[in-house]
């Protein structure tokens, strides 16, 4: 696979685009996964469908069409969620929904034959041109560094959001400006994992490095090199086997994450009894 990114252009893309995707999946993927906002950002991925139906549509690029609905979705559910009156479940159903639906009519109204829409559902990280790529490092950026000069807001607001407030710190600002990475954050994965299946890469290298340590920020660098491992590894089984890179990609990050939960659920199981058995004799000497 070496020498076919060296050669080839779309390998390249394919190349930085996996950087990319798993920098800012692994920053804002622990964020997701310590604040239980799983649905809430497979919401958000699915109703950006709407934008991409709409960009073919008025003929314009569908991943600005996404970005576009997903910033919307995120805004909205955040605002009718503060305001109360509807369960948060409920409201992202709807929203999730509605934007496939629209994606679809969208698409329908189209004249002439209907595009190949399997790329933005599933991922073709092969397909990965250079505006998008181009699209993808200016989001990228903007996460990081927004992550990084907040990370202290960040760090209390995850942990203690009551405390958070008490202390001056702006909650309601940080809740919405996360809903907009998160939006950002998809935009990103979408051509890497495709809205059905970015829900798997959000949160996969995250959960795995939540096994492996408690500190945020060790969490977040580790969540960003088993990102870059699975999506390297994936790219280059997609690449071999000829089979579709988002499933490749996320079909291996689960498994690993299930490998290391099963690990870690043994070890502490060994060291649960071990501890009972050294209880148990310290009783019987005393």
């Amino acid at each position: 696979m070496i020498g076919a990114i060296i050669d080839y252009q779309f390998m390249q893309n394919a190349f930085f685009a996996c950087i990319l995707a798993s920098i800012v999946c692994g920053i804002i993927g622990v964020i997701i996964v310590e604040k239980k906002l799983v649905m809430m950002s497979g919401g958000i991925a699915h109703t950006s469908y709407g934008g991409v139906g709409l960009g073919y549509l008025l003929g314009f690029e569908p991943i600005i069409g996404a970005f576009i609905f997903a910033i919307a979705a995120a805004l909205g559910i955040g605002y009718i969620k503060r305001k109360g009156g509807v369960r948060s479940d409920v409201l992202i159903g709807l929203f999730w929904s509605l934007g496939m639906a629209l994606g679809i009519l969208f698409v329908a109204l189209m004249p002439g034959y209907p595009p190949d829409l399997s790329s933005y559902l599933f991922g073709n990280i092969l397909a990965v041109t250079k505006a998008n790529l181009r699209l993808m490092l200016i989001l990228s950026g903007i996460v990081v560094f927004v992550i990084v000069a907040l990370f202290n807001d960040w760090k209390a607001y995850l942990f203690d959001e009551e405390f958070a407030s008490i202390v001056g710190i702006k909650t309601t600002f940080l809740e919405y400006l996360l809903l907009v990475l998160i939006a950002m954050t998809v935009v990103v994965l979408i051509r890497v994992a495709g809205i059905i299946l970015v829900l798997a890469l959000l949160t996969a290298p995250a959960a795995t490095s939540e096994i492996l340590t408690t500190n945020l920020k060790r969490r977040m660098i580790y969540s960003v090199i088993l990102g870059n491992i699975y999506c390297l590894a994936g790219l280059w089984l997609s690449y071999e086997l000829n089979i579709a890179s988002g499933a490749a990609i996320v079909i291996l990050s689960v498994v690993c994450y299930l490998l290391f939960y099963a690990v870690h659920s043994i070890a502490g199981k060994a060291r649960s009894r071990k501890l009972a058995a050294c209880h148990e004799e310290s009783h019987k000497c005393g």
